[in-house]
């Protein structure tokens, strides 16, 4: 962040001053948990469902904190952010009610971050959304803008009211890309994380069944994503996947520049020639208005060519060179946790942890990833689904499970373990298909499946283990890489 007082800072969110002149400078980060804190940080006292940051504040700002933004008076330095509208009519008294504290000190956050996207003329903002793939492309796109000038990219998925303005925050007066990921649990959340950082570059790359409980539909979906697009100036650009029609339809939502991506014959940017290596990493020759490219990812899942094809369009509008970008993409690694980690124990046996989340869409992805993996030699390996439910799909939760246990079977996977009473709809989708016998199982927790697969794994087998967040299955992963020392 750049430097700021703490008089400045409460100005800037219509703060007031709290056991200080307002003369101490934040010249460190700031911080939501009190043990990131350095030297000269701005402490984010926020109320969480086990603990209150404001019971944090006297320490932090004793080891060494500039001041604390809090949303009631601590026993600290403090800037104190004034009352929020509930959206009735009526404000509340933040000291009385820890929620309303919380909203005032997040409100009082964007403030802050919009006030820095306003100080530095030279940033660029690059924004990304879309139902799955997020984060994964905004790592690559971070890594093809780095080349080119300092770039900030929040670490995982960074994408909400606390995390977007917390990224925005990291930026400073050498900061040339802020890259940004945005999600939304309903309509107009896009649009207001745009109006905390307003984007010059805009890139949606789908529109899946993810938050179909709270959209409604895929075409309420769609509306949500477009907020981005909306948001563009006229002398920006928006990337949009050409593969898919409700995102290629966006285009005449917006003012700015349109640059299609995908291996649609359409696309500006595009793939030819895809392959597939060993290990899924994809393989193709990138084909743009500038010149061509061969590219050949570090990233696994042919999925990827889709988020490398919307890193490479935007490097491509900032000033990168299709041979730039080649190269980007080439040593671009995975950054985000538990996203397609793909590790081989020593016994031969893949694991591939894509548990961080899941949604119809990448689910469709991870599974074609391990059908791809294990058929890549002679003979195949023998693979493995360890899949638990996917959340937030609202009504259409039992059909969507039932048409993944489906597509297991499709794909040939040699065997299917369902993990909990969610996902059941899964497994009854892999019998109704043609799963006989032990092929399928349904087992009742992280626990039970861990002792299933510690029994039966061979040697060479591939093991996928995916579900939404909420079911922690990437410890069915971790427990089979600590069962060998890995």
């Amino acid at each position: 962040m750049i430097p700021l007082s703490l008089a400045e800072i409460a100005e800037i969110v219509g703060g007031t001053l709290h056991n200080t002149d307002g003369s101490p400078v934040v010249t460190g980060s700031v911080e939501f948990d009190s043990r990131e804190v350095t030297e000269g940080a701005l402490y984010l006292a926020l109320p969480g469902a086990r603990v209150d940051g404001h019971d944090f504040a006297a320490r932090v700002v004793a080891q060494g904190a500039a001041g604390v933004l809090a949303g009631r008076p601590v026993d600290a330095p403090a800037v104190i952010a004034p009352p929020v509208d509930t959206g009735h009519g009526n404000s509340y008294v933040l000291a009385e009610d820890s929620d309303g504290a919380g909203a005032a000190v997040l409100a009082a956050l964007a403030k802050l971050a919009r006030h820095l996207v306003d100080r530095l003329p030279d940033l660029t903002v690059v924004g990304v959304t879309g139902s799955s793939g997020k984060t994964t492309t905004k790592d690559l796109i971070a890594a093809t803008l780095a080349p080119l000038g300092r770039t900030i990219a929040p670490p995982g998925s960074f994408n909400n009211e606390l995390g977007h303005p917390w990224t925005v925050l990291r930026a400073d007066a050498d900061t040339r890309f802020l890259v940004l990921e945005l999600s939304a649990r309903g309509p107009g959340h896009i649009a207001e994380l745009c109006r905390v950082a307003p984007p010059k570059v805009g890139a949606v790359l789908n529109v899946g069944s993810a938050h179909l409980g709270e959209f409604g539909s895929r075409e309420g979906i769609a509306r949500a994503k477009g907020e981005l697009v909306e948001a563009l100036p006229a002398d920006g650009v928006a990337v949009l996947n050409a593969d898919d029609p409700l995102v290629a339809g966006m285009a005449p939502r917006t003012a700015a520049k349109v640059v299609l991506v995908g291996e649609n014959s359409a696309a500006r940017v595009r793939a030819v020639d895809v392959e597939l290596d060993d290990r899924a990493r994809a393989g193709f020759r990138l084909v743009t208005p500038a010149g061509e490219a061969d590219v050949r990812l570090a990233v696994h899942g042919p999925h990827q060519v889709g988020n490398a094809l919307t890193a490479a369009a935007v490097a491509l509008e900032l000033g990168a060179t299709p041979q730039q970008v080649a190269t980007a993409l080439g040593n671009a690694q995975r950054v985000s946790e538990h996203r397609m980690a793909l590790t081989e124990r020593p016994d031969g046996v893949t694991v591939v942890n894509d548990a961080y989340n899941a949604n119809p869409e990448s689910v469709r992805a991870a599974l074609k990833s391990l059908a791809a993996i294990s058929r890549a030699t002679t003979p195949a390996r023998r693979s493995w689904a360890v899949l638990g439910a996917m959340a937030e799909l609202g009504a259409d939760h039992v059909r969507a499970h039932d048409e993944i246990g489906r597509l297991v079977v499709r794909l040939d996977i040699n065997k299917l373990v369902v993990v909990g009473p969610d996902a059941r709809p899964l497994h009854q989708g892999a019998h109704l298909e043609g799963s006989w016998g032990e092929e399928a199982v349904l087992v009742p927790d992280v626990t039970a499946a861990v002792e299933l697969l510690r029994d039966e794994v061979r040697p060479g087998d591939v093991v996928l283990v995916k579900a939404s967040k909420t079911y922690g299955l990437w410890r069915v992963a971790e427990a089979l890489l600590e069962a060998v020392g890995k």
